[in-house]
């Protein structure tokens, strides 16, 4: 196995392939959001994006997505961005557990750790 450095994009062609854009806006995305394609594919579409959409036919994490694609997270955002926009992918958030939401029981949680540890 070769090992080569995280951004190991050719700038022009990163440049090329956001269409100039630095930065996504960022409150769409994070690293655990999943997305999920809505539609396919059009004729003529970046083939980046083609690829992002056959991934995504199951719901697949942004951070997943840029490792397949071998891009840098940020541009893979920028591209989600713009798939988001066509309404061709739906962005699905993690849950978290707010006010709102109850825990499960010490002892649950406990017998839980227990079985992973038997595993």
């Amino acid at each position: 196995m070769i090992r080569r450095p995280v951004d190991s994009g050719d700038p022009d062609r990163l440049y090329t392939v956001t269409g100039g854009r630095s930065r996504a806006y960022e409150q769409a995305f994070d690293l655990v959001t999943l997305i999920v394609r809505e539609s396919g594919p059009t004729p003529g579409m970046q083939s980046e994006l083609v690829r992002i959409l056959e991934l995504s036919e199951r719901p697949v994490a942004v951070v997943e997505l840029a490792s397949r694609l071998e891009l840098p997270v940020g541009v893979v955002k920028i591209l989600l961005c713009d798939l988001l926009d066509m309404g061709r992918i739906t962005a699905r958030h993690p849950q978290s557990s707010g006010r709102g939401r109850q825990m499960p029981p010490p002892e649950t949680l406990k017998k839980v750790l227990v079985a992973l540890q038997n595993l």
